[in-house]
């Protein structure tokens, strides 16, 4: 059974958007719990990590007023408009991710998409592919 990663000061600081010294400040308050290793580095359990990433994360919040069964929805802007006459892609930044999303010129028309919009990516799928770093096994 894989042993769940130990993340050093930078790659956890890498992995939530911040600084090593905020890092370094969760860890002296007590917020993200550590210790060292072999090598006398302070490290920070993946789980521990995971788990303060999930509870601190800051989503834009949802401005639609829509109930929907999709769990996973991404509030950012329009960056990017490529159309045809029948297909458009839509490209968006929704906080540091991209989204890019195929459909139809009309739709894109109708929703009045353009660069500079605000819009949410409703994502709601059966199929995800999930990939870890080489050498993580």
């Amino acid at each position: 059974m894989p042993l769940v990663p130990q993340f050093r000061i930078a790659d956890a600081a890498r992995l939530l958007g911040v600084s090593d010294d905020t890092i370094r400040r969760r860890v002296d308050a007590g917020v993200l719990p550590s210790r060292s290793d072999a090598s006398n580095r302070t490290v920070i359990d993946g789980a521990a990590l995971a788990a303060f990433a999930r509870d601190h994360a800051d989503a834009t919040p949802d401005p639609s007023d829509v109930r929907r069964s999709a769990r996973n929805r991404l509030v950012g802007l329009v960056t990017a408009v490529v159309a045809d006459t029948v297909m458009a892609q839509v490209e968006m930044q929704c906080g540091p991710h991209r989204v890019v999303s195929l459909m139809s010129a009309e739709a894109v028309d109708d929703l009045g998409l353009e660069p500079g919009a605000l819009a949410v990516a409703v994502i709601k799928s059966t199929n995800v592919v999930v990939e870890i770093p080489g050498g993580l096994s």
